[in-house]
């Protein structure tokens, strides 16, 4: 009985081709970030599970990939055994943790501000669909020890320029602030520990409309006049974000948003567009202020997000240090970027070298390095039985040009059929 040949769930393995776009658009996002200042980092997929559990992750902390205790550390001999006396390390399902971690572990090291590259792997145990696996890869641009909005600008407009870069077009930032969306919960009359449970359901406000939002928070026990205040508040909103001040303790933060706003808007070109979003939560349970997210009418969620998480760090360090992020979906890019053959991998031209079965393979190589030099990209093939029917192949793999050894002087032109 042969064994099953079928990836993982949740996982996927990449053709040639899809890998050559794949690393297109993952050079253009890099080649950005380090135009801007930032320095690429790596940390460990694996994280000690305590750290993961405490990270306020979210519902992401229900999909963490737990890894049993090795060795002798692993007793299945005990009664009561429980998940956590078996797993004391997981796999990180983002980069943001291991980045607090990682800049506490090494502060020593680092200068402040702090901008950083992480183009990498996370892992969430959750219902695979469209864009959406259990591995994949973010690429997250950080900037540690900057408090004020200069940080969140830049964050912005590098991830704008870096999705424009890969010939991404026709994608709306939305911004908020927690602090301005506690505010409006709190002065419905839900108190601060609701919070949290409140921000949840109206996360689903694109979902399940604002009707879905209302009934859900009925079903959870809210009292209907607080649910009515709340719902109307966000209803009457009409676009007037000074309008919101009374909502908030602090007038700094519509102010910022404002800001924020406007000088990304004064930047873009009218390459894209920026607006604030009274409903953007963001999952996260680490963000403190700012929050932002890249939709594109092309895919029906969000392709980027982030915000600022000020108070991260200080759970390993005892002391406050600032720190925004942005992540961009990579998966999701791809998706849409492969759907609507938007990226040209061409790169330098692709030859074949076709040797025989009796030329000297050593000689065969030097040939071919030769091409090299002359801006080639050379793949070396022996001839086939058939070689027609190998030349037509070899054009639909994308080699545009082909060179017969011991027969040619020069490539000769391949042509796709």
């Amino acid at each position: 009985m042969s064994i099953n040949a079928n990836p993982v769930r949740g996982t996927k393995d990449y053709l040639p081709a899809e890998v050559a776009l794949r690393d297109k658009v993952q050079g253009t996002i890099l080649e950005t970030y380090k135009k801007f200042g930032f320095q690429r980092i790596n940390t460990p997929i694996m994280e000690d599970i305590e750290r993961l559990n405490k990270s306020d992750g979210g519902e992401n902390l229900s999909l963490i990939f737990k890894i049993l205790k090795r060795g002798q550390k692993l007793d299945l001999t005990q009664e009561g055994l429980t998940e956590n006396d078996l797993a004391d390390s997981g796999l990180r399902y983002d980069l943001t943790m291991p980045l607090s971690r990682y800049y506490a572990n090494n502060r020593q090291n680092l200068s402040l501000p702090f901008k950083c590259i992480q183009i990498d792997k996370v892992f969430r145990a959750e219902r695979p669909q469209k864009g959406r696996l259990r591995e994949f890869f973010q690429c997250d641009i950080d900037i540690i020890g900057d408090n004020s909005i200069n940080a969140e600008m830049e964050l912005i407009y590098v991830t704008a320029t870096a999705l424009l870069n890969i010939g991404f077009k026709g994608f709306t930032i939305r911004v908020n602030d927690r602090r301005l969306l506690n505010g409006i919960i709190e002065y419905a009359g839900f108190t601060h520990e609701d919070i949290p449970s409140v921000c949840m359901s109206f996360d689903k406000l694109d979902k399940v409309g604002i009707e879905g939002v209302y009934n859900e928070l009925l079903e959870k026990g809210y009292a209907k006049d607080l649910v009515d205040t709340f719902i109307g508040i966000i209803r009457c909103y009409d676009g007037d974000l000074k309008s919101l001040n009374k909502y908030c303790n602090d007038q700094q933060v519509v102010d910022n948003l404002d800001n924020v706003i406007s000088t990304i808007k004064s930047l873009s070109n009218d390459k894209f567009n920026i607006v604030y979003d009274k409903s953007l939560v963001r999952g996260m349970g680490y963000y403190t202020g700012m929050v932002f997210e890249i939709v594109s009418d092309q895919f029906s969620s969000s392709v980027a997000g982030g915000g600022r998480y000020d108070k991260m760090i200080g759970k390993f360090l005892g002391e406050e240090v600032p720190a925004v992020g942005f992540s961009i979906g990579f998966e999701r890019i791809c998706e849409i970027l492969k759907d609507n053959d938007l990226v040209d991998v061409s790169g330098a031209p692709k030859l074949v070298l076709i040797y025989g079965e009796d030329n000297n393979f050593a000689e065969v190589m030097q040939k071919s390095e030769a091409l090299r030099q002359e801006g080639y990209i050379v793949s070396l093939q022996k001839r086939g039985k058939k070689l027609g029917k190998q030349l037509d192949s070899l054009a639909e793999k994308g080699y545009s040009s082909v060179f017969m050894y011991g027969e040619a002087v020069e490539p000769k032109p391949l042509v796709k059929k």
